[in-house]
């Protein structure tokens, strides 16, 4: 589980929307590798998503349409969106978490707040820079998606 500090000053980020990463983005070949190792994860279909810019990709989960509790989706009220990857242009990562595990990771510099949150589980998580990054931020769209899975809690 992912519990060191992410190295380096935060990106800068867009004020105001959509909510993006504006710089340290991931290199093109490092975001497609975890855009692919995403979609690869049991149970895990990609979509368009329901709240996000049309470059953006969407983490459904196969077998679960339908959202536990609407903290556990990015678009409350319709499919279970627990997750979405930002395009190219961008890199970082909308999810949703426990909010004591999202608070965790804005404390370590992995992430921050959701700009336009309906709930306090709701995070951006920043690119990865390097393969390291890229392990801890595939850890974390896991523990989205177990969050999901799960209902809450």
């Amino acid at each position: 589980m992912l519990n060191e500090p992410r190295p380096g000053a935060r990106p800068t980020t867009s004020d105001q929307g959509p909510h993006r990463q504006l710089d340290q983005r991931a290199p093109a070949a490092l975001w497609g590798e975890l855009v692919a190792r995403v979609f690869q994860l049991d149970g895990v279909v990609e979509g368009i998503s329901q709240v996000s810019p049309p470059s953006s990709r969407a983490v459904f989960i196969r077998d679960m349409p339908d959202e536990r509790s609407p903290e556990t989706s990015l678009a409350p009220g319709r499919r279970l969106e627990p997750a979405h990857l930002h395009g190219v242009e961008d890199t970082s990562v909308h999810l949703v978490l426990p909010a004591d595990r999202g608070d965790a990771l804005v404390r370590l510099g992995w992430a921050e707040p959701h700009q336009y949150a309906d709930y306090d589980t709701e995070f951006m998580v920043y690119g990865p820079r390097n393969t390291a990054e890229l392990e801890a931020v595939l850890s974390v769209v896991e523990q989205s998606l177990s969050f999901a899975r799960a209902g809450g809690a």
